[in-house]
């Protein structure tokens, strides 16, 4: 129904892609918690300096916001092309670059940990993982850029949603590849550490507590985001119209509900704060981090 620009009796909600009103209140949820996330991302980022971070998070929450601002439009008209346009550009591609900052933690953990029992050099972590981050942000974004202007060509629309799939499914395999680089590398150094001192600091990270909640963070976006991919295979298999993309209450969960978790955990365990290695500040930082070891020599913490 390409000249349909409202609902109405000849144009029924159902003939949308959706086929549903967005809901009002859950979207607009989402749209002010991203944008709180955003600010909350550039002022840190520019408090400590953490410039990399700042610019994936920043960017990816600020079009979080945006995708959702767009579902908001749709809830007044589901026709509305433009709405249409920002929320599957936008949300296609934004946990990518959340994905991203995630990535530039294991460098900095090598680094910190020692890396002789890393089987690549600390820098080609950020090649390579970024570097798939960024294959898969541009299939995607072609993806969603072509579905976007094919909104009312159904021939279009299911060429980029095969070309967003693809871009997805790089997305998990990169995601799985991080996660069994990441176990191997703390397998491997907590094994080398059990009896012997660690690097000082490493020793110092080791203890610290806020080290451990940015862990327990990472770890939990980390894992929200691969569920929301995993979820994202089939209902883009589905095609446009398909079962799974008509249910807006998976879609919340499993898609806003998983990224605004991600979004959540990596704004209030902030790495200037809880892992300062990722700061430009870290320099500074590490003399202070030496001032307190010396306090404690004789103290020999190892992963046992």
């Amino acid at each position: 129904m390409s000249e349909c620009t409202q609902v109405s009796p000849l144009c029924p909600v159902e003939a949308t892609v959706y086929g549903y009103y967005p809901n009002l209140g859950a979207n607009a949820f989402f749209c002010a918690s991203f944008a709180v996330f955003t600010i909350a991302q550039l002022v840190l980022g520019i408090r400590y300096k953490t410039w990399t971070w700042m610019i994936a998070t920043v960017i990816g929450c600020a079009m979080e916001s945006i995708g959702y601002g767009g579902r908001i439009m749709m809830n007044r008209n589901p026709f509305d092309g433009g709405g249409f346009k920002m929320q599957i550009v936008c949300l296609i591609l934004a946990p990518s670059l959340l994905s991203a900052s995630i990535d530039l933690t294991l460098k900095h953990v090598v680094i910190v940990f020692g890396t002789e029992k890393s089987r690549i050099r600390p820098n080609l972590y950020t090649w390579v993982f970024i570097g798939l981050d960024v294959a898969s942000i541009l299939i995607q974004a072609i993806g969603g850029a072509i579905a976007a202007s094919g909104e009312e060509n159904r021939s279009l629309l299911d060429i980029g949603n095969n070309l967003m799939l693809v871009g997805i499914i790089v997305q998990v395999v990169q995601l799985v590849a991080f996660a069994l680089v990441t176990a191997d590398y703390v397998l491997r150094t907590r094994k080398a550490y059990r009896d012997k001192p660690l690097p000082p600091l490493g020793a110092y990270y080791i203890r610290s507590k806020r080290f451990r909640w940015f862990c327990y963070a990472v770890t939990g976006a980390f894992s929200a985001i691969l569920i929301r991919c995993i979820y994202r295979i089939p209902e883009m298999a589905g095609g446009w119209g398909g079962a799974i993309q008509r249910d807006e209450i998976s879609f919340l969960v499993l898609d806003g509900g998983m990224i605004w978790i991600a979004a959540f955990l990596l704004t209030i365990c902030h790495p200037g704060v809880y892992f300062p290695q990722l700061s430009k500040n870290r320099d500074e930082m590490q003399e202070g981090f030496q001032a307190r070891m010396s306090e404690k020599r004789d103290q020999t913490p190892s992963f046992a």
